[in-house]
């Protein structure tokens, strides 16, 4: 049996520095605590960040990457598109409050940090165009009139889902699995009309 290959340097002081996020809050991150993190030696992550907003946007960078792994847009549905459109949320959901929370608490973070800093708000920005464009590819095979628009509001309800459920009034009882799964078809009922 083969052993994966180490991480890329770029990516494991990426993985070290939304590891520190997510624990210590932008606070704690620095170029020092990332190499430590990392088991790098020191000044290795200024080397390859070398200001603050350079490891910010590589953290931000990284966690868009991760979370859009298995969500790429098909190029044929296998499955009535509002079925697939709900499985897609619910289960993106579900990983991002159990396997992904770690993410999910740095992207919070970051999004904080986003809307103080304008260099980050555009990277912010621009990565989260492809969740929105993806969402509306699925809405506009679900026949909503306005796929960009409604795009918006499931990815704006996504939100107010997650941030509930990991730093908000319902994060000692997130949802189920089959509970994400009912709301996701609820309100996609409401958005798209039975």
């Amino acid at each position: 049996m083969t052993s994966s290959p180490p991480p890329q340097r770029p990516t494991l002081i990426a993985d070290a520095a939304i590891a520190l996020i997510a624990e210590r809050g932008l606070r704690g991150l620095t170029h020092r605590a990332v190499d430590e993190a990392a088991g790098l030696p020191t000044g290795s992550t200024s080397n390859l960040a070398r200001t603050r907003a350079a490891l910010l946007e590589l953290a931000l960078t990284r966690i868009a990457e991760l979370e859009t792994v298995g969500f790429l847009p098909p190029t044929e549905i296998p499955a009535p598109p509002r079925e697939l459109l709900a499985q897609v949320a619910a289960d993106g959901l579900r990983q991002a409050l159990t396997s992904g929370r770690t993410l999910t608490m740095a992207r919070i973070e970051l999004a904080l940090e986003a809307a103080r800093r304008p260099e980050l708000r555009e990277v912010y920005d621009r990565l989260g165009a492809r969740f929105l464009n993806f969402a509306a590819y699925l809405l506009d095979r679900c026949g909503s009139p306005e796929p960009t628009a409604d795009a918006r509001r499931l990815i704006r309800w996504c939100d107010g889902v997650l941030f509930n459920a990991t730093t908000g009034s319902g994060h000692g009882h997130p949802p189920t699995a089959a509970e994400l799964h009912d709301e996701v078809a609820r309100y996609l009922a409401a958005l798209l009309g039975k």
